[in-house]
């Protein structure tokens, strides 16, 4: 009798380990649709993540808060030389901004590839094994946010949305190793150059961006910028700095290496940008995947 209740238990660990095996296979695989198990299980792990991030959060910035206390006398210093610089610049941009209104009201133009609403959101947990590619945020559809929009920080664009629940929702980072996300892109200029953000090289820490015509001069130091024409990313979006600038295998186009304006490692509040203006998405743009993974440079 003993050895068959043992027999019976050892089977009973072999079909657990093979429902635990196929659960987690399951979990790992790419998907942009969660089950509704999955999404009843991420919104109650999120409100249990989101009850101790806030306050890990809190006591984070109480001590930053404290630390710059401590620095207040060699910052008021720097910011007072530079307070009537800011005037200037900040009474020049609200003459470009009314002259801008006035343009738009001339040509009868009501929306604007740049025009977004932001949405706060704070990051609450993020894989160890993922911790380049994928964050969680407490916002979900329940807030607005909805598949494929651009995720911001002060700093500039850091990733979009790949999976959304109701009061949480997946992002992917731009430093993704993943080869179908793509980012419509430009250099700012007299004549804007484009490309595609394809790609992120993890020994230099810095982006990719390829598919820039040739004829064109790219330089180092030249910022980077979303182009707005991928369908779902506000069009002016902070993405970096462009360091080296060389051609691709074929010679035919040119491709630079840009340093990202965000620090992907570390990311604690977040804006989701519900672009106002949009249009159908090219395939394979704007970090929208295509089934073959090719896509439409978006420029």
């Amino acid at each position: 009798m003993p050895r068959f209740f043992s027999n019976k238990r050892l089977i009973l660990l072999l079909v657990g380990v093979i429902v635990l095996v196929a659960l987690i296979s399951f979990s790992l695989r790419d998907r942009q649709n969660a089950t509704l198990p999955e999404k009843i299980v991420k919104d109650v792990v999120g409100f249990g993540q989101s009850l101790f991030s806030k306050p890990a959060h809190y006591l984070t910035g109480t001590l930053d808060k404290i630390d710059g206390l401590l620095n207040t006398y060699e910052e008021n210093k720097s910011l007072k030389a530079r307070l009537q610089e800011y005037a200037a610049t900040q009474a020049e941009l609200l003459d470009v901004k009314a002259d801008n209104e006035k343009l738009r009201e001339i040509v009868g133009k009501q929306d604007s590839l740049r025009d977004y609403n932001p949405i706060h959101a704070t990051v609450i947990s993020r894989n160890p094994d993922q911790w380049e590619e994928k964050i969680i945020i407490d916002k979900g559809i329940e807030h607005g946010v909805r598949l494929n929009m651009a995720v911001i920080t002060a700093n500039g664009l850091v990733g979009k949305v790949v999976l959304e629940s109701a009061f949480t929702s997946t992002v992917e980072l731009l430093s993704t190793e993943n080869p179908n996300f793509r980012v419509s892109a430009m250099i700012p200029g007299e004549t804007p150059i484009f490309g595609l953000i394809e790609g992120y090289d993890t020994t230099r820490g810095e982006l990719i961006m390829k598919r820039i015509d040739s004829n064109f001069e790219v330089k180092e130091g030249q910022k980077v910028e979303s182009s707005g024409l991928g369908g779902i990313f506000p069009k002016g979006l902070y993405i970096g700095e462009v360091t080296e600038v060389s051609t691709d295998d074929f010679g035919l186009t040119k491709l630079a290496y840009i340093r990202p304006a965000a620090d992907f490692s570390m990311l604690d509040h977040v804006m989701v940008a519900d672009r106002v203006s949009t249009t159908e998405p090219k395939e394979g743009t704007d970090g929208a995947s295509s089934s073959d993974g090719k896509g439409d440079d978006g420029s």
